[in-house]
C-alpha cells in the first residue's frame, strides 16, 4: 500500500505558480511582438529616466550577474535601444544608457505592462488588488528576495 501524499492542488505554490505563468506568459508574448523580452524590457525601465550607470550598478539594482546584465545590454545594444560608452580615463570603466530611440520606446512598453495588468486582474476589488499587493510584498521581504523576476 502507498502512503497517502498530498493533491498538487493541495498546496499554495501550485496555484500561485499558475497565475505567476499566466501573467508572466501573457507579458512576454506582447513583449515579443515589440521583439523585446522580458530581461531586455526590465533593464531598458531601470535605465529609464537615469543618468547612464555602470554595468555593475545595473546588476546589483537588478539582483542579476554582470555577466547577464552585459550579454542583455548587448543585445539591446544591437537593436539601436541602449548605448554603452567608455570612460576617458580608464577604458575599462563603462556605462549603460538608453538611447534616444530606448527612451522614446520605454513608454510604448510601460503601456504594455499596464495592459497586461489590466487584462490579468480587473476582476480584482480595488480592496482585494491591495491586499494581494501586501501579501506579496510581505513574503518578498520575509524570504529576503531581491533578484528581479525576469525570466
Amino acid at each position: 500500500m502507498l502512503p497517502a501524499v498530498s493533491e498538487l492542488t493541495d498546496h499554495l505554490g501550485y496555484w500561485l505558480r499558475q497565475v505567476s505563468n499566466h501573467v508572466s506568459h501573457s507579458f512576454a508574448r506582447r513583449l515579443a511582438a515589440k521583439e523585446v523580452t522580458v530581461a531586455e524590457w526590465a533593464l531598458m525601465r531601470m535605465l529609464y529616466g537615469q543618468e547612464p550607470m555602470s554595468p555593475s550598478r545595473l546588476a546589483d539594482r537588478m539582483g542579476l550577474t554582470r555577466g547577464a546584465v552585459t550579454r542583455l545590454a548587448g543585445r539591446l545594444i544591437a537593436k539601436a535601444l541602449v548605448v554603452r560608452e567608455f570612460c576617458p580615463d580608464d577604458r575599462r570603466a563603462q556605462t549603460l544608457g538608453l538611447t534616444a530611440k530606448g527612451e522614446a520606446f520605454v513608454p510604448e512598453l510601460a503601456v504594455l505592462a499596464d495592459l497586461n495588468d489590466a487584462a490579468c486582474f480587473a476582476h480584482l476589488s480595488e480592496e482585494e488588488r491591495r491586499v494581494l499587493e501586501l501579501i506579496l510584498k510581505g513574503m518578498v521581504a520575509r524570504l529576503g528576495l531581491t533578484a528581479m523576476p525576469v525570466d
